[in-house]
Parts: C-alpha cells; structure tokens; sequence
C-alpha cells in the first residue's frame, strides 16, 4: 500500500511551470561582451591599398633612382593608415610634425619603424632629386624589403570591416 501511495502521489503533484523571467535590456560587460568597433575608414583602406600599389611600382623599377622614393612611400602610406585608424584630430600650435613623428606619439608600437624611415626621409628626397651617388641598388632593395613587411604588418594590425 505505501508503494500505492506514491504513486499516486508522484502524479498527481503538479510541476512547476517555468516562467520566462523578464528580459532586462543588456549593459556591456566590463570583462566579457564589448560593443561592436566602427568600421575601418575608407581613406584608411585606400591609403594601404596605395601603399600595396607603391610595393608593386617599386619591384617594377629596376632603377634605384625610382625604386627608392616608390618603397618609401609605400611605407608613408601605411603609416598614414594607421593614424587615420587611431588618431585623434587636435589643434596645436607650433611646428608641423611629420607623418612618422605622428605614428611614434599615436601608436607607440611602431616607434621603431618611424625612426627608421624618418632616417630615411632626406635620402629619399636626393633620390627624387636624382642625386645618384647617395642611392645605390642595395640600398634600394634594402628599403623596399623594409617597406613590404612594414605594410605586411600595419596591413595585418588595421581591422578590415
């Protein structure tokens, strides 16, 4: 008979319905979901598809008068990039700064980059001006192997969405 007994008490004890609880909107979460990241600039994209375009100008040119500025720029342009990702507009009075002092201030990360093509930049300016003796061939093809993993590397670090 006690078998009996819970039996019928097993089913005849009602469940327990289960309520939805009520939904709350949802906050971001400090340590887990983070808000979507705006999509990557237009001139931020264009800038390195020019600067991917400068790689392939300079590996045509056999010339180390062409070859030179062409991988320089190249790696202008993708630094032009990365400020365009994450610089912020400022006002500030005073000395213009170049694109390389800008990327070693906004993106500390590549400091090392911008030194080296900031030493770059006066013989790049005797290259345009067709000052032979200061460019040779190793010294372009030295450059322009800089260039390419400099812009594989900002071209790796810029979301593309």
């Amino acid at each position: 008979m006690t078998m009996a007994a819970t039996t019928i008490t097993a089913t005849t004890t009602p469940t327990t319905a289960r309520v939805p609880a009520p939904r709350t909107p949802r906050r971001a979460d400090p340590a887990g979901v983070r808000p979507m990241a705006a999509p990557t600039s237009r001139a931020a994209l264009s800038l390195l598809r020019q600067a991917a375009d400068g790689l392939t100008e300079a590996h045509r040119s056999a010339d180390p008068l062409l070859r030179y500025p062409a991988a320089y720029l190249a790696a202008l342009r993708a630094g032009a990039a990365v400020l365009a990702v994450r610089a912020r507009p400022q006002v500030r009075r005073g000395a213009t700064r170049n694109v390389w002092e800008l990327l070693a201030e906004v993106a500390p990360e590549y400091a090392e980059w911008a030194a080296f093509f900031s030493s770059c930049s006066a013989t790049r300016a005797a290259a345009e001006a067709g000052i032979a003796r200061l460019v040779g061939q190793r010294d372009a093809d030295d450059l322009l192997r800089q260039a390419e993993q400099f812009v594989g590397i900002v071209t790796a670090s810029v979301p593309v969405r």
